[in-house]
């Protein structure tokens, strides 16, 4: 069974910014051991123990190759939403990219390249709230994405152009909590034209309301 193994680094000093909580997850002892003497040895880092890991900012997963396993176990640490996963793995290809990436993994690294430095880098770019991929791997999820719209959209008799630039700046409003009357005054249309472009968009779509144009439009990535 995967489970954090404790190391805990010192306090940090008074004055220096606050330090990055990270719970590390491995397959076995020694890739545990291998990951947290790298990170142990960084002030920007704390370390926590099994007992403190539901706190933790971000999560390290340790592993050699991507199976069911470990996709079960990405599934389970997923349910922490306050907690950002990266994946640091010993093989990895393409095929693997998209079921890591619906687990909520926001950052891999490929074990070979898990200098000190890298690591620190992955850990803090995931607090910062930013994706981390090998450059060869984030053309692959780019195409994926693409591949995955159009095929929605064909389904649907839509193309990635289904949306005017006029509507999609409106449906952009509405996704950000505005009314009528202050999309107009945004936009500088009329109330009855703001009205007229979000229903001719719910009409055309054959959506239910602004909420689902606005769902619609964002899983799809029209806005």
């Amino acid at each position: 069974m995967i489970a954090p193994r404790p190391h805990l680094s010192p306090a940090a000093p008074t004055g220096r910014p606050e330090r990055v909580s990270v719970a590390v997850y491995a397959q076995d002892v020694v890739l545990h051991i291998g990951v947290t003497h790298q990170l142990r040895q960084r002030p920007e880092v704390e370390l926590l123990t099994e007992a403190e890991a539901d706190r933790a900012r971000t999560s390290l997963l340790v592993v050699d190759a991507v199976d069911d396993s470990v996709i079960a176990l990405l599934q389970r640490m997923r349910r922490n939403a306050a907690t950002r996963t990266g994946l640091v793995v010993g093989t990895f290809d393409a095929t693997a990219l998209q079921r890591v990436v619906e687990c909520g993994v926001t950052a891999v690294l490929r074990r070979a390249e898990a200098d000190q430095d890298r690591l620190l880098h992955l850990v803090l770019a995931m607090a910062n709230g930013e994706g981390v991929l090998p450059g060869d791997l984030l053309g692959t999820l780019l195409t994926q994405v693409g591949n995955l719209q159009r095929s929605t959209l064909d389904q649907r008799g839509l193309s990635l152009s289904a949306l005017s630039a006029r509507e999609a700046a409106m449906l952009r409003l509405v996704s950000e909590g505005l009314d009528t009357a202050e999309i107009a005054r945004k936009t500088s249309y009329s109330e009855r034209t703001v009205k007229n472009v979000l229903h001719e968009i719910t009409t055309r779509l054959q959506l239910r309301n602004r909420a689902h144009a606005v769902g619609f439009a964002l899983r799809n990535g029209l806005i």
